[in-house]
């Protein structure tokens, strides 16, 4: 039905909520992102956000040891369609949340290097960049970095590098003795140091 028929957005929560997508089985999870990929046409970014929402959000936010196998495999189906709404949900989820928050953080960091679209690591990045910076953020930072590198994306857009440049700049002082700090500058300095002055 969510093909012949496109549902608005409130429809589309209501059935979510029917199917209690929130709460599913995982194996339900992996079977039912698997079928969102053979949809044509594909779901607006809004639905596939709405979808994020319910399918991932709860279970990544209660996440105290690392995700089963089957969440990954079902985080990397999604991933492989709709990584740009799903980094949205995620990130900024992960970006309000207090305290340590440490599996959400590895989480994240391995999304980035194994799964996220080019473009999204970029969003990854953006959003990182819009909130005072925290030592949990560190590594995920440092995961953008080496999925750049590694996918011979070194190039950031101007305004971007600038802005990490900035960043780290301002928030030396807070992170004098953080090793994790350091070897972000680090990195920084080696993989952009033909456009760092």
């Amino acid at each position: 039905s969510l093909t012949c028929h496109p549902l608005c957005h409130p429809q589309l929560e209501g059935l979510c909520s029917f199917l209690q997508l929130s709460s599913c089985p995982e194996p339900f999870l992996v079977r039912f992102c698997s079928s969102l990929l053979a949809l044509t046409p594909e779901l607006s970014y809004t639905s596939a956000a709405i979808l994020a929402q319910q399918l991932f959000l709860r279970r990544v936010l209660s996440l105290t040891q690392p995700p089963s196998r089957l969440l990954m495999a079902a985080l990397t189906s999604f991933c492989s369609k709709y990584s740009h709404p799903l980094c949205r949900v995620l990130l900024a989820a992960l970006l309000q949340e207090p305290g340590e928050g440490a599996e959400q953080t590895k989480l994240m960091c391995e999304l980035v290097e194994e799964c996220l679209e080019p473009h999204s690591v970029q969003l990854v990045l953006s959003q990182v960049l819009e909130v005072p910076l925290s030592e949990k953020l560190l590594p995920v930072l440092q995961a953008v970095l080496g999925r750049q590198v590694r996918a011979h994306l070194e190039v950031l857009p101007p305004e971007l590098l600038d802005l990490l440049v900035l960043t780290l700049c301002q928030q030396a002082p807070a992170f004098a003795t953080s090793l994790g700090f350091a070897r972000l500058v680090t990195a920084v300095l080696t993989v952009y140091q033909s456009q760092v002055s």
